[in-house]
């Protein structure tokens, strides 16, 4: 157990407890914040830490009852108690593994298709039902910002949030490109495409985190918003698009009725692009930053999903892989999540 390293988790717990007694502890809203998050934090460990303890501690009880005098249903509760203790382990050890900058922050996630029309766009919108059907199975809720339709099917972009403790921490492995392998719904002849499409996700930026963009950097426009809403969509300009010019980093919203909160979630996706870049680039001020794009094809995947000649899905960085691929679509990403992280 000396992955966890609890008892200098311990230590740490009690010194920042202690801080938080000072007078002046208060005086800094920021720090007091960061204080108060990791406290929270490590008091999740060591107390999940503690009752895997207990409940190891129970199974070797359990254990000497049934070598002493055998007994059929007390081994059946030892079978299941030591799978259920496994599974604890694992969670606690995955814990261990979220200790990035932002991982206890909600995920900003984008889907956008590559070449190859209707395909792609396919393929696209069967990855955002991936991740929210993920989403859902782990109980995070799924915040849809803004939704581009496809021409004649499956969409040209989507973007929206994961909220939840520790969803940008489990998801952040997602960005890339993903890739498809499969006879095409779309085509008469029945062949064998390949599709591309690339998955952006980004922490969101939280209160406490101090980014100085100038106003004058900014082009704010306005335009109807498209898709479901009624006739509200299709009477006011309530959409946001909120352009960087420096970067030329764009974030749009348009899930919100009112213009005044579609510009405060525009807002704070762009926040979340312009600090991802800022730290990839190592610049100290927004204005030197430069974009990066990366090509949406061939050799820059991250996972494949092939559905025909066979059944597989494999992460290249990695190297795991499943046969279940019906699965992985209806978001059963656990354990490249977990091969991810543990990498």
């Amino acid at each position: 157990m000396s992955l966890f390293d609890i008892a200098n988790k311990r230590v740490e717990l009690k010194e920042l407890e202690d801080k938080t007694l000072n007078q002046d502890f208060w005086n800094d809203s920021k720090e007091s914040g960061r204080v108060l998050a990791k406290i929270k934090s490590l008091k999740e460990i060591t107390l999940n830490f503690s009752k895997i303890e207990s409940d190891v501690n129970n199974l070797l009880e359990m254990t000497d009852l049934v070598m002493m005098e055998f007994d059929e249903d007390l081994k059946k509760d030892i079978l299941i108690s030591t799978k259920k203790l496994s599974d604890e382990v694992e969670k606690l050890e995955l814990q261990t593994f979220l200790s990035g900058k932002y991982d206890k922050n909600n995920a900003i996630l984008t889907i956008h298709p590559g070449a190859g029309g209707t395909e792609s766009q396919d393929w696209a919108e069967m990855l955002y039902r991936m991740y929210t059907r993920w989403a859902t199975k782990s109980n995070y809720q799924v915040n849809e910002v803004d939704f581009l339709e496809g021409d004649e099917a499956g969409i040209k972009s989507v973007t929206f949030e994961v909220i939840g403790e520790n969803a940008y921490g489990y998801l952040k492995g997602e960005m890339g490109v993903h890739r498809l392998v499969r006879i095409s719904p779309f085509d008469s002849n029945s062949r064998r495409h390949t599709s591309f499409a690339s998955v952006e996700v980004l922490p969101e930026i939280t209160d406490d985190i101090e980014l100085d963009i100038n106003p004058d950097d900014l082009r704010v426009d306005t335009y109807r918003a498209s898709g479901a809403g009624g006739q509200h969509v299709n009477k006011t300009s309530s959409a946001v698009r909120i352009t960087h010019i420096p970067t030329n980093i764009v974030a749009q919203c348009q899930s919100e009725r009112s213009q005044i909160q579609n510009r405060e979630t525009a807002m704070k996706m762009l926040k979340s692009k312009l600090l991802d870049l800022k730290e990839k680039e190592q610049k100290e001020k927004i204005e030197d930053l430069k974009g990066v794009q990366r090509e949406i094809a061939w050799g820059s995947q991250i996972r494949s999903y092939v559905f025909c000649p066979y059944t597989m899905v494999k992460d290249h960085r990695t190297n795991y892989e499943v046969g279940n691929v019906q699965g992985v679509m209806d978001g059963d990403l656990d354990g490249f999540i977990e091969s991810f992280l543990k990498k």
